[in-house]
């Protein structure tokens, strides 16, 4: 009972700190999901650009910047990276998976090259955070009212995107790119512009998690893309994927779910070293139920039968 209660109090006090992170780690989950589901397109692009629109955020503020001028800055060498993931692919016709791996590698030495160094500290300079109004700066109600507002205007447009002529072309690509070239629709456009703007994501959630941490290091994407995906598949359970604005809010509410889980497992006292190999093993899980219920299914019949 007394270890039932002290789970539950350190899960509790630790709810406002995981949920400010988990919205900011809302938008890599997002940058993983646009590849795998609206472009069929398996990609490695966003544990590199993670890292890369950290490091690109606080060289920028160190440098004097405006927080808001750092995270474009952030976007926009994201979505360099993933453009470039892409055309690897597309023009030297090397597996999606060995493009990204390639451009993730080379980011590392790039991020090097940014800071100059391998952490970068910016405590002290001003944050998006700092401007949310009736919060003390640096508490997390601040970041989650910022991140909050932001989760709500990029799933807007998201939502809003792909429902235009070229937000259908994208998805109309990642289900048969075939028909879709018969179709008139550029491959090669709808890809590039589809991969770079999931880096372009990536690197956004690495410069808020930059400004909300008050550091980047070269390793702060290591281990972000089995975290994304076990937030995605959480919500894809949870919310769906039978309609546009489900399969965009299942990063957003996989995220936020996926972290309070790894919060209850600390507080449970599950050593921090475990904690990637049950995420691993989760995701494995997630991966193989629907191949099990489809084994059940197709035995049902047979055992009918025999009776």
């Amino acid at each position: 009972m007394d270890f039932i209660q002290t789970t539950l109090s350190s899960f509790l006090s630790l709810i406002p700190v995981t949920l400010a992170q988990s919205l900011i780690l809302g938008f890599v989950v997002a940058g993983i999901m646009i590849p795998f589901r609206m472009l069929s397109f398996p990609d490695l692009t966003s544990e590199g650009a993670f890292p890369l629109g950290g490091c690109v955020c606080g060289v920028a503020m160190a440098a004097g910047f405006s927080p808001l001028i750092a995270i474009a800055l952030a976007l926009a060498t994201g979505f360099v990276a993933g453009c470039s993931t892409a055309f690897i692919h597309l023009r030297f016709r090397i597996h999606t998976l060995l493009a990204g791996i390639l451009v993730m590698t080379m980011l590392y030495s790039i991020n090097l090259r940014i800071m100059g160094r391998s952490n970068l500290s910016v405590f002290g300079s001003t944050t998006v955070f700092d401007w949310v109004p009736f919060a003390q700066p640096g508490f997390p109600v601040a970041k989650i009212v910022a991140a909050g507002f932001l989760t709500l205007v990029v799933f807007a447009l998201l939502n809003f995107f792909f429902k235009t002529e070229k937000g259908t072309a994208v998805r109309a690509v990642g289900s048969n790119p075939v028909m879709a070239e018969a179709q008139g629709i550029n491959v090669w456009a709808a890809t590039i512009g589809g991969i770079g703007l999931a880096g372009a994501f990536s690197a956004l959630s690495g410069a808020l998690m930059v400004q909300s941490q008050g550091f980047a290091d070269v390793n702060m994407g290591l281990g972000i893309l089995i975290n994304g995906l076990a937030a995605l598949m959480i919500g894809e359970a949870i919310v769906g994927k039978e309609k546009v604005w489900r399969q965009l809010l299942a990063p957003f509410v996989g995220a936020i779910v996926y972290y309070q889980l790894v919060s209850l497992c600390l507080a449970a006292g599950m050593p921090p070293p475990d904690l990637k190999l049950a995420t691993g093993l989760f995701v494995l899980i997630m991966l193989a139920l629907p191949s099990l219920r489809g084994s059940r299914r197709a035995a049902g019949p047979k055992e009918s039968f025999r009776e």
